[in-house]
């Protein structure tokens, strides 16, 4: 398993606030399968960040482009590995 942090640059604050309540139920569903590592919103409403718990690269891309908060372009995904210590 490795760690995948996907940023979330913030593209239409409007269409954030009709689409996160689905973002949101979709992360909570991932954090009870221990997909989730750690989530939230940055404070400056310029997005956010999840920390997907995954077996590859290719696995993390699909669970955060399966987020409707990136598929419904509300937020632009930036997604790199990271390396818990």
């Amino acid at each position: 398993m490795a760690y995948y942090a996907a940023l979330l640059h913030m593209i239409d604050l409007e269409k954030n606030k009709e689409i996160r309540p689905l973002h949101v139920e979709y992360l909570e569903k991932l954090e009870e399968e221990g997909k989730v590592f750690a989530r939230g919103p940055f404070g400056d409403d310029s997005g956010g960040l999840v920390v997907y718990v995954a077996d590859s690269y290719e696995e993390a891309l699909t669970l955060a482009e399966n987020d409707p908060i990136v598929s419904n372009n509300v937020r632009r995904l930036e997604l790199k590995e990271w390396k818990k210590n």
